[in-house]
């Protein structure tokens, strides 16, 4: 279960790295001044950065096998989850509205694909299970 967590956590940290990618490619940090994004900075590099923070907890871990080092690593996933579906409720009336006229007034999370989204999630989803489970002793 460890290690399934483990793939699980990198494969979603990759779909997540090409979200953040396509997300500041598309003009993201410089639609902080004009208001054009719904997503605040903040909200998307703490994302980013407390999933990172997990993943390497996790690997310390998986090399030290200290329980307290999985259980916090589950609930830094669970602050992670909780950030993420901030960033889903923002992005999905982005997506859903009609484009704007104009590249430069398109918020850039209307750009990020939708497949890559939902696979980011479902796969988070899957990523905080395992890790309950694995944190639980299921498996090992």
């Amino acid at each position: 279960m460890d290690i399934a967590a483990l793939v699980a956590w990198i494969v979603t940290a990759l779909g997540g790295f090409v979200l953040l990618v396509r997300w500041i490619s598309g003009g993201g940090l410089r639609q902080q001044q004009t208001g054009t994004t719904r997503f605040p900075a903040p909200l998307v590099f703490g994302h980013f950065l407390l999933a990172a923070a997990g993943l390497v907890v996790w690997i310390v871990y998986l090399a030290a096998d200290k329980d307290a080092l999985a259980w916090t690593s589950f609930g830094v996933l669970v602050a992670v989850a909780l950030l993420g579906f901030t960033l889903l409720a923002r992005w999905i009336p982005v997506y859903r509205a009609a484009p704007a006229g104009t590249e430069a007034m398109t918020p850039a999370e209307r750009h990020l694909p939708v497949p890559v989204v939902a696979a980011h999630g479902l796969l988070g989803a899957t990523t905080l299970v395992l890790v309950l489970l694995a944190a639980c002793g299921v498996g090992s």
